[in-house]
């Protein structure tokens, strides 16, 4: 057996510098990686001696990769060349674009352990509309507000804390508890930054998808995008043309929805889907704060007995539809026997046994910007959601309330609002920009089981932050209802081992 190191991240600069010193050099590209792995099923040549081949004949490799890669259509072949980038100067909306792409790695510069400044993004839509006014004295009223929160929270958070408060050490801790909660009211304007791996492949998805949405920002970030790595990897990403239609689309799927459900439900179509009245998406004013925030719509029938059933499969040389006749046969001791048997090895730190992805369930989430931007990161799961409503109310942190500051908060929403649904009636794609970490989306996801152990595991946890934290153990408490073996063991780290210790008791 060998193990060889093939290549690892290098910083630009230095590559650069590389590159300065050696003008003529062409193999200081992922291309030639990508280019001898696409030879191994063809040529019986060791891999490091192909890899040694493409680093001497780039332009071969490069021509390798066009034909390998676009005219036989083997796209996994560019995932093997991998870029870094930073992302700087990016609103956090352009950055919930950005990671709709699960297979790419992102960390972002966090509302929650930096105290952000009055830096924003002024769409080119909202200057266009000559709203640029409105807009940014509506933003400097959030921040405003945003800054006097944190310096009355700050006091507040170390006085109810006084343990930890006690030890310098949990000083930037405690602030952090305090930054969480003031970025309720900042806009999803504000600037961020972000790092980001992606391979060739991911790399030409996202500059297509974003070069068709209808944010003149993500259009903008597409171009850079290309800019940025075009001349890196030339034969690897070739189709920059933006990959579905225009916002058309979504248009006409509105306008179509719109007609059916006013024939179905008879309430009137222009009060539930109008785009340019400032009533996007809503029933009436007061509609979705009635809404519960997390709802299981739908589940895996018989989850249990599938998990188990798989389990027999897996164990077992039987066909899965024998092993499911086996399964539906079982009594509940005999299931919980199984399943128990499956999980007595489980750590905090381990993930739940791969044949609990046979059964999922899907929720309907209403909840807040702040939240969503901490579920989107589970990207095993299918998310899909509905544009940000201020119908649907707002969150505000408990802390903001025991502060005496719930009036001011509520304040700076409802001016927000108003500047929300100007900018709604002039240029909707860009409303928005304008709206709090505070305000809320509909977000359906639906989850394997195996991937609501893993949100449990980091989102139930006592570290988390609080309004993901709520959501999650709603999440697998509304789950239990419906797979109460499947999910004996989901919980937060920190209550793994009391939740282990009380299900395997009995059996000492």
């Amino acid at each position: 057996m060998e193990v060889l190191l093939a290549g690892y991240n290098v910083d630009y600069d230095i590559i650069r510098e590389i590159a300065a010193e050696h003008p003529g050099r062409q193999d200081l590209t992922p291309e030639t990686v990508a280019a001898a792995y696409a030879r191994i099923s063809r040529n019986p040549r060791p891999v490091n001696e192909l890899r040694a081949l493409a680093r001497g004949e780039v332009e071969k490799a490069r021509a390798s990769n066009r034909n390998i890669v676009f005219e036989m259509g083997h796209s996994s072949i560019a995932e093997h060349a991998v870029f870094n980038l930073d992302v700087l100067k990016v609103s956090r909306l352009l950055v919930e674009e950005i990671e709709k792409f699960r297979l790419v790695s992102y960390t972002e510069k966090s509302q929650r352990y930096v105290l952000f400044k009055d830096d924003f993004a002024i769409p080119a839509e909202i200057r266009k509309a000559g709203l640029e006014e409105i807009f940014i004295a509506t933003v400097r009223a959030q921040n405003r507000c945003y800054h006097e929160l944190y310096e009355k929270l700050r006091p507040h958070v170390f006085a109810q804390n006084p343990e930890l408060a006690a030890d310098p050490a949990n000083v930037l801790l405690l602030e952090g508890w305090a930054k969480e909660d003031a970025r309720y009211i900042i806009p999803l304007a504000t600037e961020t930054q972000l790092g980001m791996t992606v391979n060739a492949r991911n790399l030409e998805l996202m500059i297509r998808r974003l070069a068709a949405c209808p944010l003149s920002e993500a259009q903008e970030y597409s171009r850079r995008l290309f800019d940025a790595t075009q001349r890196v990897a030339p034969s690897l990403v070739r189709y920059t043309e933006p990959s579905l239609p225009p916002a058309e689309t979504r248009k006409e799927l509105r306008a179509q929805a719109a007609r059916i459900i006013e024939k179905m439900q008879g309430f009137s179509a222009g009060e539930a889907f109008t785009t340019d009245k400032g009533t996007a998406g809503r029933m009436d004013a007061d509609a979705g704060k009635a809404d519960r925030l997390v709802e299981l719509l739908d589940a895996t029938r018989e989850a249990d007995e599938r998990v188990a059933a798989a389990l027999l499969h897996s164990a077992s040389h039987l066909p899965l539809a024998h092993c499911r006749e086996i399964a539906a046969r079982m009594d509940r001791k005999e299931k919980v026997a199984l399943i128990k048997t499956a999980l007595r090895r489980m750590k905090a730190y381990d993930a739940a046994p791969r044949e609990f992805e046979q059964v999922d369930l899907l929720f309907e989430l209403t909840i807040s910007a702040t939240c969503f931007a901490q579920m989107k990161r589970h990207r095993m799961a299918s998310i899909t959601v509905q544009d940000y409503d201020p119908a649907l109310g707002v969150t505000v942190p408990p802390a903001v309330v025991a502060i005496g500051m719930e009036k001011s908060f509520r304040e700076i929403c409802a001016r927000t609002e108003e500047t929300w649904d100007r900018i709604l009636r002039a240029v909707p794609e860009a409303a928005a920009y304008i709206l709090t970490n505070a305000h809320r989306r509909r977000v359906a996801m639906r989850v394997s089981a195996r991937e609501l152990y893993h949100l449990a595991r980091v989102r139930a946890d006592r570290h988390a932050q609080w309004d993901i934290r709520e959501t999650a153990a709603e999440m697998v408490a509304e789950g239990r209802k419906v797979m109460p073996l499947t999910l004996l063991l989901a919980a937060g780290k920190d209550g793994f081992d009391a939740l282990y210790g009380r299900i395997f008791a009995a059996e000492g």
